[in-house]
């Protein structure tokens, strides 16, 4: 069985963001660059799933600049069986249903059984694209998944994700496009033996030309980015416990607007 996983290389969750000089894109000075974190609970299920069939493959795939390696080869590491690096400049702008038809060319040249996402890109929190390739497939699409199980034959894919008080319970013919959520399995850490063996195996560069596709005007684009205002001070309500309470409501009903 060969599954594919859609990965996005974003900034580390410690990176204290800037905004960029055009004011249309954040400051990449210094960032440290890491796979999505919910990208890394897509790659463990679909390690998961080859290790309980005893066989299969599993091929990662990122469209990014040239760093969008490292995050390939952290995915290597992990256990992934090779890679494809999506890197041309006519997806220099991609936007979600750009990077969906880039994905879905390649989907459609690799003819995996399954395709798995994280829920959404941490830096952006989209969440779009899982929507958008499915579509572009015609595939069935179950999101933000805490449960997964393939069928004996590899025909059916049983999906659960969380609802207000159990799981929504879905069966899927396969081929098909899922999301995962934090809570479906608990990523492994790439071992030493890992990290040297993922320096061998393949990373295979593809342009737009070899899936038959050409630059795209985006259909959606960034018209400015703003930096969040500034927390206001606290305040410390002095007083015996009645006065402080009283004066407490006061604020949030008159001041904060809260009640």
């Amino acid at each position: 069985m060969k599954i594919l996983v859609a990965i996005k290389q974003v900034p580390d969750t410690a990176t204290q963001v800037k905004i960029g000089a055009g004011g249309k894109a954040i400051d990449t000075a210094g960032i440290t660059w890491i796979v999505s974190p919910y990208d890394e609970f897509a790659v463990e299920e679909a390690l998961r799933v080859k290790e309980k069939r005893g066989q299969g493959e599993v091929v990662a795939v990122c469209l990014g600049p040239d760093r969008a390696k490292e995050a390939l080869r952290s995915c290597l590491a992990m256990g992934c069986d090779r890679a494809i690096h999506l890197n041309d400049p006519a997806w220099t702008a991609a936007d979600t249903l750009t990077t969906a038809r880039a994905l879905a060319a390649v989907i459609k040249q690799e003819q995996p059984q399954l395709v798995l996402c994280g829920r959404q890109a941490i830096d952006d929190d989209m969440g779009a694209v899982t929507a958008q390739l499915s579509e572009v497939l015609g595939w069935p699409c179950a999101a933000w998944i805490m449960e997964e199980s393939v069928d004996a034959d590899g025909k059916n894919v049983r999906a659960a994700r969380q609802v207000e008080g159990g799981l929504e319970v879905f069966d899927l013919p396969l081929p098909a496009v899922i999301s995962a959520q934090k809570g479906l399995n608990e990523p492994r850490y790439p071992t030493l033996k890992g990290i040297m063996g993922a320096k061998k195996k393949e990373i295979k560069d593809v342009k737009a030309s070899d899936l038959g596709l050409g630059a795209e005007p985006p259909q959606l684009s960034v018209v400015a980015l703003e930096a969040l205002p500034p927390r206001p001070p606290g305040r410390v309500i002095q007083g015996d416990v009645a006065t402080a309470v009283k004066e407490l409501v006061r604020a949030l009903r008159e001041e904060a607007k809260a009640i």
